[in-house]
């Protein structure tokens, strides 16, 4: 008995006329606002359900559902009820769910991707692009398929790494050159999708037991993980947030890994200078501050039991 043929995705329309947006965090809400700025018509957002905060069962919505209602836009948090709005493309930013082929052969939809596909797809592409030392990255207007940042894409542009550009910052200007490729590329028409050529990559989201700061590593490899963010370390037996830090040459009298010198602290290769840590309980504060409140003895090293 021959086998179900598998029904194909929706097409892509080269010009679409309504829009169904799907998106939750923060980032994903300047391309929403360009949307409704530059006139397209978005017919409802789709998000994750509200969150629950603290103890007292309180929820608070999504960034991208608070936009959302700011619009005066319908908001929905499943991708089937988003099908009765009459939409004819959707677009997804940073919507943390995979959406079903089963949805995807009933409504097309393109997504804007904060890489250079197909290196670093899934989650984590910004952060994965500094642990790694990349030099450039960029975004791509992709169509999406059922399998993980797979599809065609319909524009792309570089963007360089800085040398000390943090998660934080390039999440920021990929958005901004992101959400601007997004509004071009659907008033020019979404065109000729080439498939993606080179060596996929993936980009897993984090585990925290990846920023803790290991001392026998270069301090580069150090200091990248403390440009992505919630880096960590042990003073004491207590956790030390490591909020901001840079290489250095290293001093005359070389410091073994993980010993304190001042701010500074010895790596598998180089030194490492603490600029702003938040000890366990406490605020953030300069690392020098830090320091001057320190006894250190003899042998104490960041990163031991």
């Amino acid at each position: 008995m021959p086998a179900e043929a598998v029904p194909p995705l929706a097409p892509v329309p080269e010009h679409p006329g309504r829009l169904v947006y799907l998106g939750t965090p923060a980032l994903a809400v300047p391309p929403l606002k360009a949307l409704v700025a530059r006139g397209w018509d978005v017919t409802g957002v789709v998000t994750r359900p509200d969150a629950r905060r603290g103890r007292g069962g309180a929820t608070s919505p999504s960034p991208v559902k608070a936009a959302a209602l700011d619009l005066d836009l319908p908001v929905v948090h499943t991708v089937e009820e988003a099908l009765t709005a009459g939409a004819d493309l959707g677009v997804v930013v940073a919507y943390g769910r995979l959406v079903r082929r089963s949805v995807l052969e009933r409504l097309p939809m393109i997504n804007v991707h904060f890489s250079l596909l197909p290196r670093w797809r899934g989650a984590a592409p910004v952060e994965r692009a500094i642990l790694a030392g990349d030099r450039e990255t960029g975004v791509c207007l992709m169509q999406l398929e059922e399998d993980l940042d797979t599809g065609p894409v319909f524009a792309r542009q570089v963007v360089g790494i800085g040398a000390r550009a943090t998660a934080e910052s390039l999440r920021r200007q990929l958005v901004d050159v992101g959400t601007e490729l997004l509004v071009s590329t659907l008033s020019r028409g979404l065109q000729d999708p080439q498939p993606q050529e080179g060596t996929p990559t993936h980009a897993a989201k984090l585990d925290p037991a990846e920023l803790e700061l290991d001392w026998l590593r270069p301090a580069t490899d150090l200091d990248r993980i403390v440009r992505v963010g919630g880096a960590w370390t042990t003073w004491r037996g207590r956790r030390l947030k490591v909020v901001s830090a840079e290489p250095v040459p290293a001093p005359a009298a070389p410091l073994g890994p993980g010993v304190l010198g001042g701010t500074e602290v010895g790596s598998g290769h180089g030194v490492l200078r603490l600029v702003a840590v938040q000890p366990e309980g406490k605020a953030v504060m300069a690392a020098s501050a830090w320091v001057n409140g320190l006894h250190v003895r003899p042998g104490d090293r960041l990163g031991a039991a």
